[in-house]
């Protein structure tokens, strides 16, 4: 039977890669919309804010059907709308006067896949039977990371092998893996979160348990704190090192990712003899310093260095927030993981948001808006701190 779960533990792991590529393909064509389709920039980069923006939305009102549903027909309904929204970009911007119409069109198709997927993976592998469900979930979102890697590598080949002018067959292509994986969710066993005949906590039960709201803090300040340097390690590089933003994307976005992957993975296959709470302490302490040296330390090269070393130190927060909830909050359901998700999303959006604020308020000094987000670790790293503090008073 275990062995059956493991099957249903894969197909998540192919999930979250799907939500990499309707997160990542989009945002590589985007001087190919504007060359393309005469789409000015200005407009192209509010695709990346509605693609947030309708996630966060679906995080939301997720909460009011996926369990009337039931995960496999929600999980289903993910899949089928991220590779519908991959496919409807190879035609939808022809169907209409103003092709960034049809973008926003496949765009929102798309984002309500990946927000449903946000939602969905967690609780599944966490409801998965395996003998330890904090690396499970680690490994779990350690495939975001590569297939963040994947696909930024990939459509590069592809683009300098057939030319970027036949990036609608890559559309394509990338839209099988949700397509297949959609047929993969209706047949592996799926148990629910929750023991039978209970039923997870309602918003009112949640909103009045004080350790949510802390849970709330420490994931929105994961996200807040892995996208804060994620966004803006390529600009910093080139604006704030003079490094070619070749060099840039490759030591620094791409090491970035590959970095926190790892650290996932190290998670992920050691997690049974690591202590969950000090592995996270530890990461916070290690994300402060990473954050103190890009911002503080003149050397170029250490800079950089510490933006990859920044990636290192986020890997766990995400997935460890999600695993120290379903321990305090067992009876949480899928209303808990939706609102969970919503927090980190938020943090993914208003920390680079933050930075960017705080570094064109100083003359674009990208270095002081990072030395700011130094709060969020910081918070996260005290709101772990007080959730063990929690966790020990009610073991008592």
């Amino acid at each position: 039977m275990k062995n059956q779960y493991n099957k249903t533990i894969s197909a998540c792991f192919i999930g979250y890669i799907v939500q990499a590529i309707v997160n990542n393909f989009v945002p590589l064509l985007f001087l190919t919309f504007q060359n393309s389709y005469g789409i000015p920039l200005s407009k192209i980069t509010l695709l990346v804010t509605f693609n947030f923006g309708i996630q966060l939305l679906v995080d939301l009102i997720s909460v009011a059907f996926v369990d009337r549903i039931g995960y496999r027909s929600a999980m289903v309904l993910a899949h089928l709308l991220s590779g519908t929204g991959l496919i409807s970009l190879t035609f939808m911007p022809e169907l209409f006067t103003d092709p960034f119409i049809g973008i926003l069109i496949a765009v929102t198709i798309y984002a309500c896949g990946g927000g449903l997927l946000e939602v969905l993976l967690s609780p599944v592998v966490e409801a998965c039977p395996s003998d330890n469900k904090e690396a499970a979930m680690s490994m779990l979102h350690s495939f975001y990371c590569w297939g963040h890697v994947g696909v930024v590598f990939l459509s590069t080949v592809f683009f300098f092998t057939f030319g970027i002018s036949n990036w609608k067959i890559l559309a394509g292509i990338w839209a099988i893996i949700p397509i297949c994986n959609m047929f993969v969710f209706t047949k592996v066993p799926i148990v629910s979160l929750t023991p039978e005949g209970k039923t997870g906590m309602n918003l009112k039960q949640l909103f009045s348990n004080k350790i949510f709201w802390l849970l709330i803090i420490m994931m929105l300040c994961s996200g807040a704190s892995e996208q804060s340097v994620s966004q803006w390690v390529s600009t910093f590089a080139e604006l704030g090192l003079g490094i070619s933003k070749t060099v840039g994307d490759l030591a620094g976005t791409m090491t970035f990712a590959v970095l926190m992957g790892i650290s996932r993975v190290f998670y992920g296959k050691f997690g049974a003899k690591i202590n969950l709470n000090k592995f996270m302490i530890g990461s916070c302490v290690l994300c402060i310093i990473s954050y103190l040296c890009i911002s503080l330390i003149p050397i170029p090269i250490i800079s950089l260095a510490a933006c990859a070393l920044c990636g290192l130190s986020v890997g766990i927060m995400w997935p460890g927030s999600f695993s120290k909830a379903s321990a305090s909050i067992p009876t949480g359901g899928t209303a808990m993981f939706a609102l969970l998700a919503l927090g980190g999303d938020l943090g993914c959006s208003a920390g680079p948001t933050v930075v960017g604020f705080i570094s064109n308020y100083m003359n674009n000094n990208i270095k002081a808006g990072i030395l700011v987000g130094v709060l969020f670790p910081t918070i996260l790293l005290i709101s772990i701190i007080l959730c063990n503090k929690d966790g020990q008073k009610r073991t008592a």
